[in-house]
């Protein structure tokens, strides 16, 4: 395996981890709620609204690492089958640092300019990412 698809793995591994700590910040800001009986279970069961704000922004920030980042992960498999390089690995590395900044925003002060930023940075990385996979793909199929 090379380095740049080891490092494409590295970048991988830190997206699941964010991840797994925004599922752990939501836990600890929810089930507190529930287990001192100041959110009742009828009143979240089938609507989130229910909960605080810094539950909600907890659990925003954590389904939002089902949207764009499964369309990241799916392209870093395409790469790593094509024989990911260096250019894969610097593009992985850029959208997991967004979705860091972007996770952080959403959490603290939900600034949702800055979020958006975040969010549309690592759009743009992502787009780039499917671009070169594109290319690879063609220059693989003319070849």
């Amino acid at each position: 395996m090379s380095g740049a698809e080891l490092s494409i793995l590295g970048a991988l591994w830190v997206q699941g981890a964010l991840t797994i700590v925004l599922l752990f910040v939501l836990g600890r800001r929810r089930v507190p709620l529930v287990t001192e009986n100041k959110i009742a279970i009828k009143d979240i069961a089938l609507d989130s609204s229910g909960w605080p704000e810094d539950a909600q922004k907890a659990s925003n920030a954590f389904n939002n690492q089902f949207q764009l980042p499964v369309l990241w992960a799916i392209g870093l498999g395409m790469a790593l089958y094509l024989g990911a390089g260096w250019l894969e690995a610097i593009l992985a590395w850029g959208f997991v640092s967004t979705r860091i900044v972007h996770a952080a925003i959403h959490v603290t002060s939900n600034h949702v300019m800055r979020r958006f930023a975040a969010y549309v940075a690592g759009f743009a990385v992502l787009a780039i990412l499917w671009l070169v996979l594109l290319g690879r793909i063609i220059t693989m199929a003319v070849a």
